[in-house]
């Protein structure tokens, strides 16, 4: 019996205890979230090209080739600037889209008259071009970058295409 009163004592001790507010202890401000801001450092040519690369890997002048006979519906586009073509030729078939206006004529928010009907299809097998390769690269990342899921660009441009023996027009 003494127990049982001893225990009534000690909860009717504890209990109003835990019913009260918690203490709220003041704890220093947190520490501002830093800004993740990204490098300032100016980037080459060259290191657009690798990064491009690293995200669109680039095929040979043979897997084009392959590519486009394989799927007749593939699209080549050279995006070299009209005048620079003669310089090489352009891969029969391909149409010529340059890069700068490849930034628009793929963006399906433009009005229809400024798009290329060719690149309405986001799912379309394309293979970028030009001279050597590298604004080939830079083209299929932008593509990439705007939704188009089956692009490469062409690993040494169109002068790899025609030391691989394929033709020119």
């Amino acid at each position: 019996m003494k127990h049982r009163l001893f225990f009534a004592l000690c909860l009717a001790m504890i209990l109003p205890a835990c019913a009260s507010k918690p203490t709220v202890v003041p704890t220093a401000p947190a520490a501002p979230t830093p800004v993740v801001q990204e490098s300032t450092m100016p980037i080459t040519f060259s290191q657009m090209v690798t990064k491009a690369l690293a995200e669109v890997p680039a095929i040979s002048a043979v897997e084009a080739n392959q590519r486009i006979q394989d799927n007749p519906n593939t699209l080549v586009i050279d995006v070299r600037d009209a005048a620079d073509i003669p310089a090489t030729g352009i891969i029969p078939g391909a149409i010529n889209i340059s890069y700068g206006a490849l930034t628009y004529k793929a963006d399906n928010a433009v009005p229809p008259e400024m798009r290329a009907p060719e690149l309405q299809d986001r799912s379309r097998s394309i293979i970028t071009t030009c001279y050597s390769g590298e604004l080939a690269a830079l083209a299929a990342k932008l593509l990439k970058d705007m939704g188009f899921t089956n692009v490469s660009p062409l690993a040494g441009g169109t002068l790899a295409w025609k030391d691989a023996g394929f033709p020119t027009k």
